[in-house]
């Protein structure tokens, strides 16, 4: 069983910012097949500031107090400096979270950007600044595939080859081609990245 945190047991026990922004300049929505966590983010922006950030999540308690603190990191910011917030800067943020809930801080940073990037859209007839999506991804992913073992999605066993499948639980995987690590061979998106696939 994960041991969590007391800043994951708050955030849970007592989540910030949570709603729906009927009027949201943008909304970024994201789920995980195979834990079955669900989040949608809405934001508010005023002269490039996250005015205001709330949140629906449907998931584990690690799930639910990551929306939390994101949503606590965010609101207030510019939207450059929103998007800098990563799957790393969450968990650090939350005091750390067992390897097997990383993922949550993956769907939670990918949300808020999918709803940054629905407010470009919204804004300019434009593409959303790919090359601000590029860094902020580049800066999660600097030193993580130094430091941490490639894991399979499914049942969290190291992956010691680049095989289409895992050894252990027999499940078809895929690539990423940006950030290189595995992901579920449905995967419409990369859960670390947010690449398409």
């Amino acid at each position: 069983m994960p041991v969590y945190s007391k800043e994951v047991m708050d955030h849970f026990m007592n989540p910030r910012n949570v709603g729906v922004i009927e009027d949201a300049d943008g909304v970024g929505e994201v789920g995980n097949p195979v834990c079955g966590d669900m989040m949608t983010f809405y934001i508010k922006v005023r002269d490039g500031v996250l005015e205001d950030v709330k949140y629906q999540t449907f998931g584990c308690g690690a799930a639910i107090a990551v929306s939390s603190m994101i949503s606590e990191l965010a609101k207030g910011k510019k939207i450059e400096e929103a998007l800098q917030i990563t799957n790393k800067v969450v968990a650090e943020a939350l005091g750390g979270l067992p390897q097997n809930k990383m993922h949550c801080s993956n769907l939670g940073a990918d949300a808020l950007r999918k709803a940054i990037e629905d407010y470009q859209i919204r804004q300019s007839s434009e593409k959303p600044l790919e090359k601000k999506k590029k860094e902020a991804v580049s800066a999660a992913n600097e030193h993580s595939h130094e430091e941490e073992e490639c894991l399979c999605p499914y049942c969290d066993s190291a992956l010691a080859e680049v095989i289409p499948y895992c050894k252990t639980c027999g499940h078809s995987l895929k690539v990423c081609p940006e950030c290189g690590t595995f992901q579920p061979q449905e995967a419409k998106f990369c859960f670390q990245c947010g690449t398409k696939l």
